[in-house]
């Protein structure tokens, strides 16, 4: 069997937005750290998503020492730094999917400048390490906690699924829209779907549910543009039940730091 090792980490700070790459990042319940801890919303508390608005993918997320610091991709200068810190003492309710729990306003004036990008009211709200937003009992492990994502706190694409899918569409496309925090290298396709429980580095991971995917994924991440692949040939072959499937979601069951280049150990 070939070794499988840690290609790429991934953390995206806003849902919904684009993501980071990372060379290690921390573990911890929730999800790597900044790992979806910020969240635009609308006026009614709903999560806002690049489904509805595909221009979310023109937004760049870098991570500095101070903050965050977000601009359009054809336009860097007109930039917005969110400090690390940097919440009002308002709390406001927000959904995500089914799930409803407290967070944090960050700031009157993040929230005009996504309002004037959108097009649309939105504000910026922060998870405070209060808020405890549990992952289903179906498939928690220790009563794990999870951010904003949309149910699990990480996910894991194997590169050869990735690869395996590309030889079937007439126009390759990039791991970034199926938004996994880790790709592996080596093995086969789609090896993920076999995994129960693995080592990375020094941390141990449990392997919780496949990711059904949705039309997120054909949105492409460089232009904004949706189109009807990649997930119209990914269902053709990748279907169970009503779910197509993509990539394994995970809970992590320890704390610790994983690099690129990590070994995967399976455990079972």
């Amino acid at each position: 069997m070939d070794s499988l090792y840690i290609q790429d980490i991934f953390i995206y700070p806003i849902k919904s937005l684009g993501g980071i790459r990372l060379d290690e990042a921390i573990v911890e319940e929730k999800g790597f750290r900044y790992d979806r801890r910020w969240m635009l919303i609308d006026e009614d508390g709903l999560f806002v998503s690049q489904r509805t608005y595909p221009k979310l993918a023109l937004l760049q997320v870098e991570l500095s020492p101070e903050g965050l610091t977000i601009f359009p991709k054809n336009d860097p200068d007109n930039f917005i730094l969110i400090p690390f810190d940097q919440e009002l003492d308002d709390s406001v309710e927000v959904v995500v999917w089914d799930d409803a729990m407290s967070s944090k306003l960050v700031g009157y004036k993040f929230d005009r400048w996504f309002s004037d990008f959108l097009g649309k009211q939105v504000r910026l709200v922060k998870m405070p390490e209060s808020t405890r937003r549990l992952v289903s009992s179906k498939y928690a492990v220790n009563g794990e906690a999870v951010s904003f994502a949309d149910g699990m706190p990480y996910l894991l694409i194997g590169q050869e699924s990735l690869n395996d899918l590309n030889q079937k569409l007439e126009k390759p496309v990039h791991m970034d829209r199926f938004r996994p925090n880790l790709v592996f290298s080596g093995g086969e396709p789609f090896q993920e779907d076999t995994f129960r429980k693995i080592k990375i580095g020094s941390t141990d991971f449990q392997v919780v549910k496949p990711c059904a995917r949705c039309v997120l994924i054909t949105v492409d991440q460089e232009t904004g543009i949706k189109s009807q692949e990649p997930l119209r040939t990914l269902s053709s072959y990748r279907t169970k039940g009503n779910k197509v499937l993509f990539g394994q979601n995970m809970v992590a069951l320890g704390e610790g730091v994983v690099k690129i280049g990590d070994p995967i150990n399976i455990s079972e």
